[in-house]
């Protein structure tokens, strides 16, 4: 199972996530970094355990106000040997391929933004795209269209459960089993309410791929001894 760390980008800082309310996310205080700068944040996640790969959403970019480009090119530089896995809000064909041919890092489709299946379709088996299926309670954040079409899915797909993000509330088991369900042969990855080892456990059980994860980290109750009983790479 692999687990994955989120660094959310609003303004150039690393920020707190609360429950998919955007409004209200600030400038992340963490015991694993002196700043919310993103290199400071990076370093300390990285610090509790050797991860490969890092989520990144930019926020600026997914709300149509900009973006946090500079900020993911000093990611780039400083952790070469880290995969990022970056949504910032692509829904056009040309920049989606303009992206992919800039960078061996992989492209996160979030469904919130897309219009329709078209770009999701397109890329279904291109190796470096994720499609996130984003949800705000029991509403599909997205086309109907492409929830619905399983065919249209790529190789591996999040299950983000947006109301989760940043609480306690543990795993939206339920519809992530659902998800599973419906995508034999796909990597599934939970995303939304883990709150420690016992969670990976269960989400593991389900047959879940890995998790995205954040706040279990910053608040110390998910620990890289954790992680380690838990990583694929770890038991191989």
């Amino acid at each position: 199972m692999q687990i994955i760390p989120v660094l959310d980008l609003k303004n150039g800082t690393v920020v707190r996530a609360q429950l998919g309310e955007r409004d209200r996310y600030r400038p992340i205080a963490t015991p694993l970094a002196p700043s919310s700068d993103p290199l400071d944040v990076a370093r300390g996640l990285l610090s509790v355990y050797p991860f490969q790969t890092l989520y990144i959403a930019d926020l600026d970019a997914i709300e149509g106000r900009g973006n946090n480009e500079d900020a993911l090119a000093r990611l780039r530089q400083t952790f070469p040997h880290v995969s990022l896995w970056v949504d910032n809000g692509i829904a056009d064909p040309a920049d989606a391929s303009a992206w992919l041919a800039s960078t061996n890092h992989c492209l996160v489709l979030g469904s919130e933004t897309q219009r329709d299946p078209t770009l999701v379709r397109k890329l279904s088996d291109h190796d470096r795209v994720v499609l996130s299926l984003d949800f705000r309670g029991a509403q599909f954040a997205g086309p109907a269209d492409l929830l619905d079409d399983t065919s249209a899915w790529p190789r591996r797909l999040i299950v983000m459960t947006l109301a989760r993000v940043g609480s306690s509330a543990g795993p939206d088991t339920g519809r992530i089993a659902d998800i599973c369900a419906r995508a034999p042969g796909r990597l599934v990855y939970a995303a939304g309410g883990v709150r420690d080892a016992s969670d990976l456990a269960a989400l593991q059980q389900q047959g879940v791929a890995g998790a995205l994860v954040a706040t279990s980290l910053h608040d110390g109750r998910l620990s890289g001894a954790d992680i380690a009983r838990i990583d694929d790479r770890a038991r191989s």
